[in-house]
């Protein structure tokens, strides 16, 4: 009779979640599942509702990444109405996406990795949370607070709200920027750029500590998904999708209104959370990973100064390596450097402050898509609407699912390296854990079924003995 090791729930994400570790009759782990076990459903409860409410409604899917929603969704409302929105609008839209991807970073690394990082793997349950790195590491666990509070901040200061404020609007944006929000985020912003590089310096030292692991944190080769700008530099709001192989070399440029002739999603009966994947390649064939390390490994350059120069560093890991998704964490770190670049040079753009910042009209398109990078990853909105602007139907793919194959494997990776089914420690399932934590996933964004949803249901007896149970 097949053993197993469940991990219910998995700590320090964001959602429900659990692992199932499969083992053979030596106790070593034969197989590897994810369960996500909530269901988000906004596809069918957005049907029949006016387009223009789809930025602040899908906003509410999730508190971690309402900014990804609001933008994704702004812009497949652009489509519907068939406008190209003013410059500054476009400014102030990329603005807040910035934001977004500093505090979301911060908040990653800081508060849900910074644990296993700072004291190690196998340090206790008890310790082993932002507590403890605050009594062991308080400058940088400061550090971290004041990251993500820049971010939260300025996200404030642009919507009026730092959680589903709905300031991005169908056309552009609803108010233009204030002048002491420009100028008291410019001071704040050499504060901020001397704490991500102090952090980055503390990283890279961190890293002879766990060469295990980045060998066996979902360490294989496979494509890479994000989108690029004209000049293979980083880019997070417009441009083309570019599929990449594990060596850098481009596979494929997609324009979004052709994603779904590329982007196929497939569904286990064991986790509502759909599994996209490269159509051209069949499933699970086509794998392909989203996020911060493959954005950079697709893009040439950051586009940032700073940003370069660590990306000079971090492409001196040997490539076989750099395919660790351990590296996510790294990742993060250099996209928080250059998303402080890119806000100080929006901020210093004259026209940041123009007033013309929305297109009007009326529904001119059936159809329409928006992609854009969350901190997660790509992120996709496509809408259909009827000649009332109604919601007809519609189809969302969220940066998590693009990950969730290699997610799977990758679990199954670092449990066959340190999972012992006899002598079980807490460090051993922790690691399993952490391959997890490493993609960051957002599994609020990211749930939602196709067909029947499996169910499961025992009726249990006072004393817990199961007096009967139902299985769909």
């Amino acid at each position: 009779m097949t053993r197993t090791i469940t991990i219910d729930p998995i700590t320090r994400i964001e959602g429900h979640a659990r692992i199932t570790l499969y083992l053979d009759d030596t106790g070593h782990v034969a197989d590897a599942n994810l369960h996500v076990t909530q269901l988000r459903g906004f596809e069918k409860l957005s049907q029949g509702r006016p387009f223009r409410e789809m930025p602040a409604l899908t906003a509410r899917i999730c508190g971690i990444c309402p900014v990804s929603h609001l933008l994704a969704s702004s812009k497949a409302c652009d489509e519907l109405l068939a406008v190209r929105i003013p410059p500054t609008a476009e400014m102030l839209r990329r603005l807040l996406n910035y934001a977004q991807m500093v505090q979301s970073h911060a908040l990653s690394f800081f508060y849900l990795s910074s644990p296993d990082l700072l004291l190690g793997m196998d340090a206790s349950s008890k310790t082993r949370n932002i507590v403890g790195v605050i009594q062991v590491a308080p400058e940088l666990a400061r550090q971290g607070i004041r990251l993500r509070q820049f971010g939260q901040h300025l996200i404030k200061g642009l919507g009026g709200k730092r959680i589903h404020n709905a300031w991005v609007v169908p056309g552009g944006v609803s108010e233009p920027l204030n002048p002491d929000t420009r100028q008291t985020t410019l001071l704040a912003i050499p504060e901020m750029l001397n704490i991500i590089r102090n952090t980055l310096d503390i990283f890279r030292t961190m890293l002879p500590n766990f060469v295990d692991e980045i060998e066996v944190f979902a360490n294989f080769p496979t494509m890479y998904m994000s989108l690029i700008a004209p000049d293979d530099t980083l880019e997070y709001y417009d441009g083309e999708l570019r599929i990449v192989d594990e060596n850098g070399k481009t596979i494929n440029n997609i324009s979004s209104e052709a994603y779904n002739t590329f982007i196929g999603e497939a569904s286990e009966d064991f986790s509502y959370l759909k599994s996209p994947y490269y159509l051209p390649m069949g499933y699970p064939n086509g794998m392909y990973r989203v996020g911060a390390l493959a954005r950079l490994h697709v893009a040439k350059r950051c586009g940032t100064p700073l940003a370069d120069a660590e990306l000079e560093i971090f492409k001196q890991i040997p490539l076989t390596e750099r395919h660790s998704s351990f590296h996510y964490h790294y990742a993060r770190l250099i996209e928080i450097l250059h998303g402080l670049e890119r806000i100080q040079d929006i901020l210093n753009d004259p026209d940041v402050l123009d007033h013309r910042i929305r297109a009007h009209a009326e529904p001119n398109s059936n159809e329409g898509i928006g992609i854009i990078e969350a901190p997660r990853g790509t992120l996709i909105h496509h809408y259909h609407i009827d000649d009332n602007g109604l919601i007809t139907d519609m189809n969302l793919i969220v940066a998590t699912g693009h990950n969730v194959l290699a997610m799977n494997r990758g679990i199954k990776q670092v449990a066959e390296r340190f999972v012992d089914g006899n002598q079980l420690t807490e460090g051993m399932l922790n690691r399993v854990e952490a391959v997890i934590r490493a993609f960051d996933p957002c599994l609020s964004c990211a749930t939602h079924a196709i067909g029947q949803m499996p169910l499961h249901i025992q009726l249990l007896n006072q004393v817990g003995e199961v007096v009967n149970e139902v299985r769909r």
